[in-house]
């Protein structure tokens, strides 16, 4: 089998044995008779995999037992919305807009309440400085969005974030 290495952000490569898996068990999950598409998502065979998944998850990225996994159907456009219409209690939020995906986000959110721009370096080619960012970051939450692919600022936020708990 010949691969070819797909290095854009989405979708991942896969290694072999991973895919091979997958094609073993399209036809018969687990001795189900039906592939893991035609499972109902109500059944335990289903919830096993949840489980499974979240407990694989929790201990890879170390999440606390206080924490909740969220398996979310959708996008990064698709969270554009979801997080608003889910998070802004009080319909008000702030965002930092650092590039054209924070800008897509901050466009989606408007439908959903009153958003602030916290900060914005729109006419400086998104170069956010670190004392607005520390100034703003101060409110109770804060929409940022980090995409190295276009136009990040993923540096100056972590040294912002630093000199902001310097500073409270």
């Amino acid at each position: 089998m010949r691969s070819i290495y797909n290095f854009s952000a989405r979708p991942a490569v896969l290694p072999e044995p991973v895919l091979r898996e997958a094609a073993d068990e399209m036809l018969d999950y687990k001795g189900s008779g039906m592939s893991v598409m035609e499972i109902s998502h109500r059944s335990s065979l289903f919830q096993s995999i949840i489980d499974e998944t979240e407990q694989k998850l929790c201990t890879l990225m170390n999440i606390p037992d206080d924490y909740v996994v969220l398996f979310l159907q959708g996008g990064t456009s698709l969270q554009f919305s979801m997080i608003p219409m889910n998070f802004m209690r009080n319909r008000k939020a702030d965002y930092i807009l650092t590039g054209y995906w924070a800008k897509k986000a901050y466009e989606e959110a408007k439908r959903y309440g009153l958003i602030n721009i916290a900060a914005s370096s729109e006419g400086i080619i998104f170069h956010i400085s670190r004392i607005a960012v520390i100034w703003k970051m101060i409110r109770t939450r804060i929409m940022y969005i980090c995409v190295k692919i276009i136009q990040s600022m993923e540096a100056n936020f972590i040294a912002a974030r630093t000199a902001k708990e310097r500073y409270l």
